[in-house]
């Protein structure tokens, strides 16, 4: 069903015009979104892009027939769509994505009788399109994104609960700085050398069991009609005819080489090497995500606050920092970002609540 054959309707009240111009307009601002977005790609999510700014284009046309045209004086675009069109301007097309899910699944189209059966099917179907096109993304950066978002979080989290607890006690507040430096130390470190020994460990199981060359120098030896090559190539997956036809043109092609040196075939890196990426590098952005993340609470000591004013400081940077954490992790899952941010700091808070009781605890004993 078209959604661009809309007919004016003379007794529309103001109320439903004012609706509808501001459907308007917000189906106008969706649609720059999508081909701002798409100028940055090529190829297939260029099209997929354009494509919905051109549905996004009819959704405007049926919105203008029932208006009669354009009217005088138009709305502004939504909070929502006005913060989608800023984000698609600065910034990369992940976030803007993931928040253009959620709003194509919150479509007002479900309640409105003016809109057709097929500009309500069309958002559901949007849904799912920018939800594809943000999974892509996802993918790209997930990797790189956890172990962002999990080392600044643990080196917040511990190291707050690290400096409340120490702090609880009752000690100097040099000995709660210097605390703070430690476990800012130790902590980076730690995870520095578990993100090295992972990814390490990680490359080296790859590469044993990715197939070489060592046995090349044999192949011209081998019997075209009877041998055990074609074995090789079933272990690796392909079935027997595949496996058969593929040993005969790998021998046929060595015995046709040049006897004079030995036969060696052009070797093939591990494809997967280049996903799984370098050690030195993983661990160095380890070190430096968790260090970025500890450094928040110790800051008020190392400007010289001491007690209370500190203590109350550390926690307002670290829960802005843990909202902010969580806000982000929330929007780039399609989650509510206020949700996921809020879960973050009840999370940290607790486990600072936990080692501050403690370390009251101790400081009373030790007294």
């Amino acid at each position: 069903m078209s959604t661009t054959n809309a007919t004016p309707l003379p007794d529309a009240t103001p109320r439903d015009r004012r609706r509808w111009a501001s459907y308007l307009v917000d189906e106008r601002a969706e649609a720059r979104v999508y081909r701002e977005l798409a100028a940055r790609k090529s190829g297939e999510e260029r099209d997929i892009l354009t494509a919905l700014a051109d549905a996004e284009g009819r959704h405007e046309a049926h919105w203008l027939g029932l208006l009669g045209g354009e009217p005088q004086r138009l709305p502004r675009a939504s909070v929502r769509t006005r913060m989608l069109a800023a984000m698609a301007r600065r910034f990369g097309s992940i976030f803007v994505l993931a928040l253009a899910q959620n709003a194509e699944n919150r479509s007002p189209y479900d309640d409105d009788p003016h809109a057709t059966p097929a500009m309500r099917a069309d958002e559901k179907i949007h849904g799912e399109v920018v939800r594809g096109l943000a999974a892509r993304g996802r993918m790209r950066l997930s990797g790189t994104f956890r172990a962002a978002v999990f080392g600044a979080n643990d080196g917040l989290v511990s190291n707050l609960a690290l400096v409340m607890g120490i702090g609880a006690t009752g000690v100097a507040p040099q000995f709660v700085l210097f605390s703070g430096i430690a476990g800012l130390l130790a902590g980076a470190l730690s995870m520095a050398a578990g993100e090295f020994v992972s990814v390490r460990s990680q490359r080296e199981l790859i590469e044993a069991t990715h197939p070489n060359n060592d046995t090349d120098h044999v192949l011209p030896d081998l019997d075209l009609d009877a041998n055990e090559l074609a074995l090789v190539y079933r272990t690796r997956g392909l079935d027997e005819d595949d496996a058969l036809a593929r040993a005969r043109k790998v021998i046929a092609t060595a015995q046709a080489s040049d006897r004079a040196v030995p036969y060696r075939r052009a070797a093939e890196p591990p494809a997967d090497l280049e996903s799984v990426g370098s050690a030195f590098g993983a661990a160095a952005s380890s070190f430096a995500f968790f260090a970025s993340g500890a450094v928040i609470p110790v800051l008020p000591w190392i400007f010289g606050l001491s007690g209370l004013s500190a203590v109350v400081l550390a926690l307002a940077l670290v829960g802005l920092a843990l909202l902010l954490t969580g806000a982000t992790v929330g929007l780039l899952s399609g989650a509510p970002p206020l949700r996921r941010g809020l879960r973050q700091l009840a999370i940290g808070f607790g486990a600072a609540a936990i080692t501050y009781l403690l370390g009251l605890l101790f400081g009373v004993s030790a007294a």
